[in-house]
C-alpha cells in the first residue's frame, strides 16, 4: 500500500470529460479532441485509457466538432507527399446484402480520367465482403506506402493504400473492434481523414442521423465533401430509393435529393459470388447492379462540380464505353 498519492496520467483528464457522469459529462472541444488524438497517436497512453475513451465516444455519439479535432491530429502527423487525387473514397464497412458494385463504379471512372485513392482497415466483420478481398480480382493497386500509391495514381488513376500503410495507430484503433465487442469511433473519423486532400471527399455513414455529423465536421475542416447513407455503409448509391445527399463546399453546406431509379425494388440475390462483378465489367447483365454503379459514378461526378443531370448522362455514356478487356 503506498502512502504517497501517485500523479495523475496526463490523459486521464479527456475520460473523465467524457465519463463524469449524466450531469457532468461533455463533448471534447475541437482542441481537446486534437490534443487527445495526438496522444494516442503518440503512444502516449495506457491500453486501458484506449479502450476506456473509445466506448464512452462510442456511447455518446462523437460531435462535429470532436470529429474536425481528430482528423486534425491525424493530418498534422501524416507527412504525405503531394499527390493529386480527384476523390478520395474511404471503404471500412464492407458489403452482405449486395456485392460491392462501388469497385466497378471506381474503375469505370478511373478509366476516365478521375484519379481515385481508395482506403480501408480490414476484414474486421464476419460474413462482409471487404474491398480488400477483391483487389486483385478487378484489377487494382494495391500500395504500401506513397511512392507506390503515386505510381500507381499516374499509371491507373486508381489506388487501395490500407490504412495501416499510412496511420497504424488508427489502424490499431480499429482493431480494437474484436476485443471491445463494438465498433469504435475511429471507422466514422477514417471516413473524414482524406489524406491526400483529394479535390472531393465522398463519405458513406450508414446510421441515420450521422450523416449531418459529418458532412459538418468536414466543414469545419473546410473540404468538399458529399455524404450519403450507402448501401451497406459503403459509397454506393443504392438506385432503390432515395438518395439524400448531404454536401459542403467553400465552408457552405447543401442538401440534395435524388430519386429510386427503380419503380420497384430489386429481389436481394439468394448468394454473393465476387466473380459476378467481373463478369458484369465484361458485358453480362445485372438491373440492379448496373444501377447502382452508374449512380455511384453520378456521385462522385457531382462532387466534382457537375450538376446531377450532366453527372448522370456522363457516367452513363462512361459505363457504356468502358474498356471490357481491363
Amino acid at each position: 500500500m503506498s502512502l504517497v498519492t501517485p500523479p495523475e496520467h496526463p490523459f486521464a483528464v479527456f475520460v473523465r470529460i467524457l465519463g463524469k457522469g449524466k450531469r457532468g459529462a461533455r463533448d471534447l472541444t475541437r482542441e481537446e479532441a486534437r490534443e487527445a488524438m495526438g496522444m494516442l497517436l503518440d503512444g502516449k497512453v495506457e491500453d486501458t485509457q484506449l479502450g476506456a475513451f473509445l466506448m464512452l465516444l462510442r456511447h455518446k455519439e462523437e460531435s462535429a466538432q470532436e470529429l474536425a479535432g481528430f482528423t486534425e491530429a491525424v493530418r498534422e502527423r501524416l507527412h504525405a507527399p503531394v499527390i493529386a487525387v480527384d476523390i478520395d473514397w474511404p471503404t471500412y464497412a464492407g458489403k452482405k446484402r449486395h456485392l460491392p458494385w462501388y469497385l466497378l463504379a471506381a474503375k469505370c471512372l478511373a478509366q476516365n480520367g478521375i484519379r481515385i485513392l481508395m482506403h480501408g482497415g480490414g476484414a474486421h466483420t464476419a460474413g462482409r465482403i471487404y474491398t480488400e478481398q477483391q483487389l486483385e480480382l478487378l484489377g487494382i493497386a494495391r500500395c504500401n506506402d506513397w511512392n507506390e500509391t503515386a505510381s500507381a495514381l499516374d499509371r491507373h488513376n486508381l489506388a487501395f493504400m490500407p490504412l495501416g500503410a499510412w496511420m497504424p495507430g488508427l489502424q490499431r484503433m480499429i482493431d480494437q473492434r474484436n476485443i471491445l465487442g463494438l465498433r469504435s469511433p475511429i471507422h466514422s473519423l477514417a471516413r473524414i481523414l482524406n489524406p491526400l486532400g483529394a479535390r472531393c471527399g465522398l463519405q458513406s455513414i450508414f446510421h441515420p442521423g450521422y450523416q449531418a455529423n459529418h458532412r459538418e465536421a468536414s466543414r469545419l475542416l473546410g473540404d468538399t465533401s458529399i455524404v450519403i447513407k450507402g448501401e451497406g455503409g459503403e459509397i454506393e448509391v443504392n438506385p432503390d430509393g432515395v438518395a439524400h445527399l448531404y454536401g459542403t463546399q467553400a465552408g457552405e453546406s447543401w442538401d440534395e435529393d435524388w430519386p429510386a431509379l427503380s419503380p420497384q425494388r430489386h429481389v436481394k440475390p439468394a448468394q454473393l459470388d465476387p466473380q459476378h462483378l467481373l463478369d458484369v465489367w465484361r458485358g453480362a447483365e445485372d438491373a440492379y447492379g448496373e444501377l447502382a454503379v452508374v449512380a455511384t459514378m453520378a456521385l462522385a461526378l457531382k462532387g466534382l462540380g457537375q450538376s446531377r443531370d450532366t453527372a448522370f448522362t456522363q457516367a452513363q455514356t462512361c459505363w457504356a464505353q468502358r474498356n471490357l478487356s481491363v
